[in-house]
């Protein structure tokens, strides 16, 4: 893991005057490690514009704003499409909405769980900068890695933040756990902690399965 940072940072060396950075994130619901390559020079959302139509932009904008004022870090497709007739640019149905919003899905910038939209890690590494500029009283920061947070526990005291994959290392080997800021009990189960050696073992098992699998036929 170490030679791959020492890559990415010799990489990141050379990328320095192009106003290019390879980030590194995880995913927030199970800490798996994601990379991105960030242009610095300008925002997120003027880059998609390569990409959307104005009024989709717009559509991105409002899903982006539910997601960051929401506590869960959803937004509901209906809270989305209630939007719509609000949108800046050319008119646009309902049904072409949702279809936009695959669109979104399909580029890595929106993750859909049962009829439900948040950012995709993707979206979060190289729009970080742009949403703590753009919703400052609105953002969340964890409390643990002080990276933006859209999912994640809360404590119910004092409100701190923790991503889930924090929230997992931090009390790993705690019997009780306990908020790092107020000292209150945790009241929230305790989410496993992504395992890249399990991960490993279980992709090893999985190939010598099939190999076993394919010698039998």
């Amino acid at each position: 893991m170490e030679a791959l940072e020492d890559f990415i940072n010799n990489i990141n060396s050379v990328l320095e005057s192009l106003y290019i950075e390879i980030k590194k994130g995880a995913t927030e619901d199970d800490g798996r490690p994601v990379y991105a390559l960030v242009n610095l020079a300008t925002t997120s959302i003027s880059k998609m514009a390569s990409d959307f139509a104005e009024n989709e932009l717009d559509l991105f904008r409002k899903a982006l704003e539910l997601i960051i004022d929401s506590e869960t870090g959803f937004a509901s497709s209906t809270n989305i499409l209630n939007l719509v007739d609000q949108l800046k640019g050319k008119k646009m149905r309902k049904k072409e909405a949702e279809q936009v919003l695959q669109k979104f899905v399909q580029n890595k910038w929106l993750i859909e769980k049962e009829g439900e939209f948040t950012l995709h890690s993707r979206a979060i590494l190289e729009m970080e900068q742009y949403i703590r500029e753009t919703y400052p009283d609105a953002v969340k920061i964890c409390n643990i890695c002080h990276s933006l947070l859209i999912q994640g526990q809360s404590c119910e005291t004092c409100g701190i933040r923790m991503h889930l994959p924090c929230t997992a290392k931090y009390f790993q080997s705690s019997p009780e756990p306990r908020c790092p800021h107020c000292n209150d009990y945790w009241p929230h189960e305790i989410p496993e902690v992504f395992d890249p050696e399990k991960e490993r073992e279980a992709g090893t098992s999985r190939a010598n399965k099939r190999s076993l699998r394919s010698r039998q036929h």
